[in-house]
Parts: structure tokens; sequence; C-alpha cells
């Protein structure tokens, strides 16, 4: 298996993204989790993983309130 991770670059900026904290709202509620985002222009990159992961759950969460 390959342990080198690849580098997200920003297509705007020409920088590498950085994991930095970053909050999402939904439904009027705010979470926040760690994402690759540009520290220029602040484009973030989320994964499929992420998406179907703890995205997910948020989202059945708060629509099962």
């Amino acid at each position: 298996m390959d342990t080198e991770k690849k580098k997200l670059v920003c297509c705007k900026c020409n920088k590498e993204l950085e994991m930095i904290k970053t909050d999402f709202s939904y439904l009027g509620h705010v979470f926040y989790t760690d994402v690759p985002r540009c520290p220029v222009c602040g484009q973030v990159y989320i994964s499929e993983e992420l998406v179907r992961g703890r995205i997910s759950d948020v989202e059945m969460q708060l629509e099962d309130k």
C-alpha cells in the first residue's frame, strides 16, 4: 500500500492546501471539522469519504430532530 499522501493544490491560487478547522452549516446548525483548505483564497476540498461519513451522519441527526 502506498503510504505517501498526494498533495492537494488549489487550482485558483496554485498553493498547497492545508488542514484548517472549517465550519459547515446545515438547517441552521453549525459543525466544525478540519478539511484541506487553501490558505490564500479559502477554497475547500471535501472528500467523498467525508461526505459519506461525518457529513452524512450530521445530516441524518439533524433531520431526525
